[in-house]
């Protein structure tokens, strides 16, 4: 009794955040444009994205080429010298046709949370489209709308190339969830707060002139 009961309190929260934030996850072709697109990280070895980062900056040059967005914000993992998920990110998306001025890097993004934080609030977006795997995809919209961002959501099926590995990933969303009521209760500094980053406007003003 205990354990099924515990088993509940684990999966109630990620089943509350699916079941919330279905109106804002949606498709390329339905998703509202808007001006900013955010891309989380997901991995990068020895310079190269993992494959699921390589199928959520796809989606995220699809939704430049469609024109949902203006300027992509990708966000993930600087913490030392020889790990660099952002630039990673901005390369691949080069490689697609993204023009590296609509390209604005966040190398602070240490997890969900720090990295709708900071956009918020270092680089002042208030509307974007969140691209991730669908197996995150609710907690990423509902912590960045808990931040403060008016965000939809367009995610990738990673099940079409890795069915084991989304399986697992949908299990860890359970306490992954739990952690993100804490964040959603008190809205915690991000590991790495720093000064206004004005890259996005930058970015813009850039797309202003082509």
């Amino acid at each position: 009794m205990l354990c099924a009961l515990g088993a509940y309190a684990l999966i109630l929260p990620a089943a509350w955040m699916y079941t919330d934030t279905g109106r804002y996850r949606t498709s390329p072709e339905r998703v509202p444009a808007t001006t900013v697109g955010m891309i989380f990280g997901a991995g990068a070895l020895n310079g190269r994205p993992s494959r699921m980062l390589v199928e959520r900056l796809r989606l995220g040059a699809d939704l430049y080429r469609r024109g949902k967005i203006q300027v992509l914000l990708v966000t993930g993992d600087n913490s030392r010298k020889d790990y660099d998920e952002p630039s990673v990110m901005r390369d691949f998306l080069v490689a697609q046709g993204v023009p590296r001025p609509r390209i604005v890097l966040d190398y602070a993004g240490f997890d969900t949370w720090d990295s709708c934080a900071r956009a918020k609030r270092i680089f002042g977006v208030d509307r974007a489209i969140l691209v991730t795997q669908d197996f995150h995809l609710p907690r990423a919209v509902t912590l960045c709308r808990a931040a403060g961002i008016d965000a939809w959501g367009v995610g990738d099926d990673s099940s079409r190339y890795n069915v084991t590995t989304t399986a697992y990933l949908y299990v860890r969303e359970a306490p992954a969830a739990v952690k993100a009521l804490y964040d959603l209760a008190l809205h915690p500094r991000p590991y790495f707060l720093g000064p206004r980053e004005p890259g996005i406007q930058r970015a813009l003003e850039a797309a202003g002139r082509h």
